[in-house]
């Protein structure tokens, strides 16, 4: 009865890491996706119907640079299964902070009548 030992070389815990590169390109990007916002609505340059939109959309996307220079979850066949296993948890976060909040805006709504 042989064993398998898996192999954990330094290439193998590389390869599932990013380098020093990929992590400083997200780091400026973070940082340009947290000033764009943040000179918008600190010098007032938009009208609110438009400054809302433009800081929810520099949020996506700087949510999206994180999961890919940080988390390195991509939808590669080698970690799509903790890709699906993020999302799935996303998904039940998004769904019962979601539905709390239904609950209390009903709940809230009823007692006012």
């Amino acid at each position: 009865m042989s064993s398998h030992v898996p192999d954990h070389t330094h290439d193998a815990h590389e390869a599932s890491h990013g380098s020093v590169k990929s992590y400083l390109v997200g780091f400026v990007l973070s940082v340009i996706l947290t000033v764009i916002p943040f000179w918008a609505v600190m010098t007032g340059a938009f009208e609110k119907s438009t400054l809302i939109p433009l800081v929810v959309i520099l949020a996506i996307v700087q949510v999206v640079v994180h999961l890919k220079y940080f988390l390195h979850l991509d939808f590669s066949p080698a970690s799509r299964a903790s890709t699906f296993a993020f999302l799935f948890s996303a998904l039940i976060i998004v769904m019962v902070v979601g539905l709390s909040i239904w609950i209390l805006y009903s709940a809230n709504a009823m007692m006012m009548v």
